[in-house]
């Protein structure tokens, strides 16, 4: 499935797609892949994808960027998830 971003191949994809978008905004956020291993519910194995983003946003310089109203606007109507 290229949509399950749980599994490792999907989060290593998901978290490629994050770094690149980020950058490209001159953004860089540290992600972390986690291996949770068999999740009961799921019936199977998972894999998290972990961030030092706050609310989905960067740090920037030691400080949170503004994700007030409107804010997303500076970044362009770029879907991440194409």
């Amino acid at each position: 499935m290229t949509n399950d971003f749980c599994t490792p191949d999907g989060a290593k994809r998901l978290k490629m797609k994050i770094e690149e978008y980020w950058k490209n905004r001159g953004f860089d956020v540290n992600i972390n892949l986690v291996d949770s291993g068999f999740v009961p519910a799921m019936r199977s194995a998972r894999t998290d994808v972990r961030s030092n983003m706050v609310n989905g946003m960067p740090q920037a310089r030691g400080h949170v960027v503004s994700a007030g109203r409107g804010s997303m606007e500076n970044f362009g109507n770029q879907a991440l998830f194409n």
